[in-house]
């Protein structure tokens, strides 16, 4: 039995270190960026990467706020809100409406949104790029908009669907006894019993659109109109030249929006993956 602890005992210790060792590969480059943009650029030529700035020098983010990284920032700011806007309000009623309704064609609509999920993103580049160009919405907040909303439709009314299944059908049935119309199930009742998986899809959606860079870089060419992911190349300069501390200033202010969403709602998005299987 003594043996038996001490093999435990060690399996849990040789764990532990492998998590930290983990942890730690994982936060260093956030650590990297995070310190690196309170560094002088003389610090940065002669300091190791992973030593602490001497002082806090604040020059690096007055420089990258000069530029134009305040209005990618609102880009990037309206393309999410429109996003994340569309997706929840058409893709919350087509799950309600495909998992409670059960009309004769649901499973075929059901399975129609599926396979968006396997259609390669960049097979439809060259032909939205025409489209776009041929309807003048190209360097618009529309061209990122719709197909994002487009491709990112099927996983989430897959994720909806999925747990509104599991929502018991006699709540429905009490509120249509009572006289409740189908809206007014999903507004009041449905809807809100799905908090968690709303939270789940706006954070997840949330992330990849602030990252997104395929889109923006081919439907965008005017300055005033890039997101943060492509405007981050404005910090490149002549022949190569990078001001690495107004880069790495820029890259920590790009990267706070997520880590604060993904924090905040790290717990709701937690209930929001396991709470079908309770429901």
């Amino acid at each position: 039995r003594m043996n038996k602890l001490r093999v435990n005992k060690l399996t849990m210790i040789t764990f532990y270190i492998v998590l930290t060792v983990i942890a730690i590969i994982q936060v260093y480059p956030f650590f990297w960026v995070i310190t690196s943009s309170f560094k002088t650029a003389e610090q940065l030529a002669s300091t190791p990467a992973y030593s602490l700035p001497q002082q806090l020098f604040m020059g690096n983010y007055e420089r990258a706020m000069q530029s134009n990284l305040p209005r990618y920032f609102l880009n990037s700011i309206v393309v999410a809100v429109c996003v994340l806007a569309a997706l929840v309000i058409i893709s919350a009623p087509v799950a309600f409406a495909l998992s409670k309704l059960r009309f004769r064609q649901s499973e075929k609509v059901m399975s129609f949104f599926l396979f968006g999920m396997m259609i390669p993103v960049f097979s439809c580049l060259i032909p939205m790029f025409r489209v776009y160009n041929a309807l003048g919405i190209r360097n618009t907040y529309w061209a990122l908009i719709i197909p994002q909303v487009g491709f990112g439709l099927p996983m989430c009314i897959y994720l909806y669907k999925n747990f509104m299944e599991r929502i018991p059908d006699s709540l429905v049935e009490a509120a249509e006894i009572d006289g409740a119309s189908p809206w007014y199930v999903f507004t009041k009742i449905i809807f809100p019993m799905s908090k968690n998986v709303t939270v789940t899809i706006i954070t997840f959606n949330f992330i990849y659109i602030w990252n997104e860079f395929v889109y923006a870089n081919t439907f965008m060419t005017k300055n005033i109109m890039k997101t943060l992911p492509i405007g981050l190349n404005d910090f490149i300069g002549e022949m190569g030249m990078v001001d690495w501390g107004s880069t790495f200033a820029a890259i920590t202010l790009t990267i706070i929006p997520t880590l604060v969403v993904y924090f905040i709602l790290n717990r709701q998005v937690i209930d929001g993956m396991t709470s079908g299987a309770v429901k």
